[in-house]
């Protein structure tokens, strides 16, 4: 496990470097997903709402779920402007499973190949801190993220029917990639509640 002070610079990015977002930031988060509303638009079907960093800077796990630390990370450019946000829980459910609950890329930067290069900078991250596994969710029908993760080599776990986002009602796919060459029944050892099978969540 790793400590990780408020505003630390957590890593290099390449075109950007990685920083831990605490309250003091909330403005500048909040700004960033009003200028870049199109993941609102499409996974919750309304834009953010006028509190949208606060709840993201201050948001937790459900009861029960075990976990090491959870963070908000800006990509910060030269300039110190935010080109993208990312959430993420380290030791989520299992010891080496982190999970990636937000990433958000400025639009600008889409198709430019940014989106990929700052999550390989994330992966190698994770993979150095003690990562076996990333885990994440995509809402089905949303084909930019879905056709992003699967490029990036994560693969399907589960599907979760009905979850409530937003002004929608999503299907979510879980989804996983290995870091360290496990298999998959290895993952579906270390998160039971991942299996296909389950229903609940």
């Amino acid at each position: 496990m790793i400590a990780l002070p408020p505003c630390a610079d957590l890593f290099d990015a390449g075109i950007a470097r990685a920083v831990v977002l605490d309250d003091d930031d909330i403005p500048r988060l909040q700004r960033f997903f009003e200028c870049n509303p199109d993941y609102f638009r499409s996974v919750n079907g309304e834009m953010p709402a006028a509190d949208e960093a606060y709840r993201e800077l201050h948001s937790t796990l459900p009861d029960g779920w075990s976990f090491s630390w959870q963070r908000s990370i800006a990509f910060v450019d030269g300039r110190d402007d935010v080109v993208a946000v990312a959430s993420v829980v380290a030791d989520l459910l299992a010891s080496g499973v982190w999970h990636i609950g937000l990433f958000i890329v400025a639009t600008p930067l889409h198709g430019t190949g940014a989106a990929r290069s700052l999550y390989e900078a994330l992966e190698r991250f994770a993979a150095t801190s003690g990562a076996r596994w990333l885990r994440l969710g995509v809402v089905v029908g949303n084909a930019r993220a879905e056709h992003f993760w699967i490029r990036c080599g994560f693969i399907d776990v589960r599907l979760r029917a009905g979850v409530p986002m937003g002004a929608r009602v999503n299907d979510v796919r879980v989804m996983v990639k290995p870091l360290t060459g496990e298999a998959l029944a290895d993952y579906r050892a270390l998160v039971p509640r991942d299996d296909s099978n389950r229903d609940d969540g």
